[in-house]
């Protein structure tokens, strides 16, 4: 297993929709153990392979607080069960440092596949519906960033090239 890179906001490739995975093989489940070594070296609850340059639809969530309840997403369609929604404080593996509230739905349901290509169908509410619909945006090209104003938007845009040029 290897630590993947994490793209940052405002790499371009952040925008790029992923494509379905038609193959499920061993490359896949490498992907997949590595994108969790990943995310829990990060630390991060969530990590969709677009994140780390792979631009298919596969993501890792592990909302537990011992790191022992690994879910495997690849695929995934959402279905909104409840008009309720939730404000909660979300940051992101890509915008490091940052956290802002984003409003979304709590109840979702969700159907994806595992890595072996079987399928499966979870309900999810309160922070594993916020984390699983996150990630399904990464996917899509879009960041929590962009449920924000401009001018917050701009801000923190502002504060990771500043960042980015100083590592140079």
């Amino acid at each position: 297993m290897s630590l993947l890179p994490i793209l940052e906001f405002p790499d371009p490739r952040l925008r790029t929709i992923a494509e379905p995975v038609t193959e499920f093989n061993d490359e896949l489940r490498q992907l997949v153990k590595d994108m969790f070594e990943t995310m829990y070296d990060a630390p991060g609850i969530g990590l969709a392979a677009t994140q780390v340059n792979v631009h298919q639809r596969i993501i890792t969530i592990d909302t537990s607080e011992e790191k022992d309840n690994p879910l495997v997403v690849i695929n995934p369609q959402i279905e909104v069960l409840a008009e309720e929604t939730e404000r909660m404080q979300e940051g992101c593996l890509s915008v490091p440092g940052f956290y802002e509230d984003v409003v979304r739905p709590n109840k979702i349901r969700l159907t994806a596949q595992n890595e072996l290509g079987e399928e499966y169908v979870l309900e999810a509410d309160d922070l594993l519906a916020v984390c699983i619909q996150h990630e399904i945006d990464h996917l899509e090209g879009k960041l929590f960033v962009d449920y924000l104003s401009p001018l917050k938007r701009s801000r923190i845009r502002s504060k990771l090239d500043k960042l980015h040029r100083q590592k140079v």
